[in-house]
């Protein structure tokens, strides 16, 4: 089929799929509305999460930061702990740049256009086109994963979606397909079709598709086929040993370097490498401190997205030196952003204290 025959079936796709949204439509708390910041924080922290795990932190981060003034404001310390467990820390720290420039540059009033938003910290295309659609009525795509894995088998188009150039096409011809009357709908019901009925994982439901009448991939039998991409890098594996330090009521910490994974976080401290107890020992003796009594060893796994830890963690009481380290007692311990990869650890450091911080 012609790229011209393409863009007619992709420019075919408005009538049905909103005929099908205002039926279908999920309930969200960020739905219903044009407030361009609360659009905003959903869609950012909508990136690699799922709806249902983005649904607390939401509501948590609506309470504490309901506004641009309020973020731009926010001690970086609270910001990265109502970040925890999220991942991909640098959006947060985008957005609170963002949020400042929106106050000194654009008087507390977000950019309108979708042209505008990109110029802010943290927004691309995608981000951009759903604020100005959704907000401000802008008629513009989002185009994400679920909008290139619904336009590539519906218009059966094959190229590989994980190229440059295949996204720019596609950009270009959802540009021209988007719903001019109702944009911002439009880009939330090919987001809910794609995460609904045309899901990435697993057979799409077509019985159920709205665009199963116009859809090349159902014709032909490429639903399973469609999308190509091409196989992602295999991820490396590191091997971490953790130190539970526990000394006089508090417990070792050190902050992440402010550039790089984990970026200015807090995490136990560690070393490559699996060690055993001996090995392990030696490391404390070379920190200035004594062991006291090795109470649990731990082991753990954590996946990124090009890297994985396997982790073998101590946990034990010392004495003596430490000087490079943050002792936290129990209460600081909760307050400080401690990265879910080290969630198993924390959780099993806090048991040893009561909520006086005795150990």
């Amino acid at each position: 089929m012609s790229k011209t025959g393409k863009q007619e079936i992709l420019n075919a796709i408005a009538a049905p799929l909103l005929a099908w949204y205002d039926v279908h439509k999920r309930t969200l708390p960020w739905r219903g509305t044009k407030d361009p910041y609360q659009v905003w924080v959903s869609e950012i922290m909508l990136q690699q999460t799922r709806v249902a795990a983005v649904l607390p932190y939401y509501e948590r981060w609506m309470q504490e930061l309901p506004d641009a003034e309020t973020l731009a404001a926010a001690e970086p310390e609270r910001l990265m702990k109502l970040w925890q467990g999220l991942g991909y820390y640098s959006r947060a720290r985008n957005m609170q740049k963002a949020a400042k420039i929106i106050l000194t540059d654009y008087n507390g009033r977000f950019p309108q256009t979708s042209k505008e938003l990109r110029r802010l910290p943290g927004i691309g295309s995608y981000t951009a086109g759903a604020i100005a659609s959704i907000a401000f009525g802008e008629a513009v795509p989002a185009v994400d994963g679920n909008v290139l894995r619904v336009a590539a088998r519906t218009a059966g188009i094959a190229d590989d979606i994980m190229e440059a150039n295949t996204k720019k096409l596609f950009q270009k011809m959802m540009e021209e397909a988007v719903s001019q009357d109702r944009p911002g709908e439009y880009n939330q019901a090919m987001m809910d079709l794609g995460a609904t009925v045309c899901v990435p994982n697993g057979a799409p439901d077509c019985e159920n598709c709205p665009l199963a009448e116009l859809c090349e991939a159902k014709r032909l039998n490429l639903q399973n086929t469609l999308p190509v991409r091409k196989k992602k890098a295999k991820r490396r594996t590191e091997e971490l040993t953790l130190y539970l330090l526990l000394r006089d009521n508090t417990a070792a910490l050190r902050k992440r370097p402010e550039e790089g994974l984990l970026a200015g976080l807090w995490e136990f401290p560690h070393l490559p490498g699996t060690l055993d107890e001996d090995a392990a020992a030696q490391a404390l003796r070379d920190w200035g401190l004594t062991p006291l009594e090795w109470r649990k060893k731990i082991t753990g796994k954590h996946i990124f997205t090009h890297v994985e830890w396997h982790m073998t963690g101590y946990l034990l009481t010392v004495k003596g030196g430490g000087d490079d380290f943050f002792w936290a007692d129990y209460g600081t311990l909760q307050t400080l952003a401690v990265p879910s990869a080290f969630g198993k650890f924390l959780e099993q450091v806090l048991r040893q204290m009561d909520s006086r911080g005795k150990i």
